[in-house]
């Protein structure tokens, strides 16, 4: 296995195309301002380096990278690899996973706008992450720990699993399909909308118009705060346990839910029961 360690490298593909090799220590930057440093690896371990140019991983196989800093001037990081484990690391260049699969991060901190689309395969654990269209038509996706501020995150997201997660974010989840959020806490505008077979269970909700035009939409033992004109032509069963500022033309279903501000039905398809439990 080769090795590099506390080397500066700013040229063109630096290194590229190794098969079997250690980074240690290494500093990717300088005059030359060369892209695609770590192109067409393989088994590739990087430790303690810090990235200050664009594109240094694309079509790789086998990386591990640890504790390193990739900057904002670090575009588009990782593109077209695979079986990727990323730990105690900072990604903050724009773009900093695209279509890539088998992918591990734990520990980390993320800033990056546009991150994570059309992925496969995601396990996102014990990190920070803040970014606009976050995971956006991604696949398989497990999220554990995770404290995010989005804007328009997991649109189109498909087979995920969210777990003990904080999102602070707006238009989320729409046309999710199949996913499951548990004990999680869930703030922003407009959630969920066109979202299919996606279920709460357990999460506190919180903004305004949430989880319209559902289909197969579950809630399980969730709380509503500030939630006015919920549920319009959704398909929903729900348990809620707290009051709910209003409901909106509820399409089909069954809503429990402890209390409710205004019951709104101006519309002579919405057949979803409210009952009121208490």
């Amino acid at each position: 296995m080769q090795r590099f360690e506390g080397q500066t490298f700013d040229e063109e593909r630096a290194l590229y195309g190794l098969d079997g090799a250690m980074v240690v220590s290494c500093l990717f930057d300088g005059p030359e301002d060369g892209e695609s440093a770590l192109k067409e690896c393989k088994d590739v371990n990087v430790k303690s380096s810090k990235f200050n140019l664009r594109y240094p991983f694309w079509h790789d196989n086998g990386v591990v990278i640890k504790s390193c800093d990739m900057t904002e001037n670090c575009r588009a990081a990782l593109w077209y690899s695979k079986d990727i484990d990323i730990s105690e690391s900072k990604l903050n260049g724009i773009k900093a996973l695209r279509e890539c699969m088998d992918i591990k991060i734990e520990n980390c901190d993320i800033q990056s706008v546009e991150f994570g689309w059309f992925n496969e395969n995601v396990h996102l654990w014990h990190s920070n992450l803040e970014g606009e269209y976050v995971l956006m038509r991604s696949k398989n996706v497990n999220l554990k720990h995770v404290k995010m501020k989005g804007k328009y995150s997991f649109q189109y997201i498909e087979n995920a699993t969210i777990t003990n997660c904080n999102l602070d974010t707006k238009d989320a989840f729409w046309h999710a399909k199949n996913v499951l959020i548990k004990d999680c806490l869930v703030k922003g505008e407009y959630l969920g909308w066109y979202c299919e077979n996606v279920t709460f269970e357990n999460c506190t909700i919180i903004g305004t118009q949430p989880l319209c035009y559902c289909k197969g939409l579950k809630l399980i033992n969730c709380e509503m705060k500030n939630c006015d004109l919920a549920f319009e032509k959704s398909d929903v069963d729900a348990v809620i346990t707290s009051k709910v500022d209003s409901i909106k033309n509820p399409l089909s279903g069954v809503i429990r839910v402890l209390d409710v501000g205004e019951i709104i039905r101006d519309d002579p398809n919405s057949k979803g029961e409210i009952i009121f439990v208490g």
